[in-house]
């Protein structure tokens, strides 16, 4: 958790809202098709838009910033280095501008690559 004080009082924010920020911010690029995690077997599934969290890792710093680690799937043929360059400005913004808190760092996994 990040706690904020200003003069009106303290607000405290879940590492949760960070990763649905995150999550939500991603799959708004074009190209990605959804937020990824790692089943128990090992496999690699996608998430639904209530579960895109889970794809999401935020760790918080004890500078105040925020560390975001994020598993993808990606369309087919889209490049990925402009493709998660996208992701790190879009992540990096929307999450910094709703909470206040810097992003420090957004690390990007591409999990699977889907056609079709």
């Amino acid at each position: 958790m990040v706690k904020l004080t200003n003069p009106r009082g303290d607000i405290t924010i879940d590492g949760e809202v960070f990763a649905n920020l995150a999550g939500d911010a991603a799959t708004s690029c074009f190209g990605v098709k959804a937020m990824a995690a790692q089943g128990r077997d090992g496999g690699i599934f996608q998430l639904k838009r209530e579960n895109m969290s889970k794809g999401v890792k935020a760790q918080l710093s004890p500078d105040g910033s925020v560390s975001l680690e994020l598993h993808i799937a990606v369309d087919h043929g889209v490049n990925l280095n402009a493709l998660c360059n996208s992701i790190m400005n879009e992540v990096s913004y929307k999450v910094s501008k709703a909470t206040g808190v810097p992003v420090k760092r957004v690390d990007i996994y591409v999990d699977t690559m889907l056609i079709g």
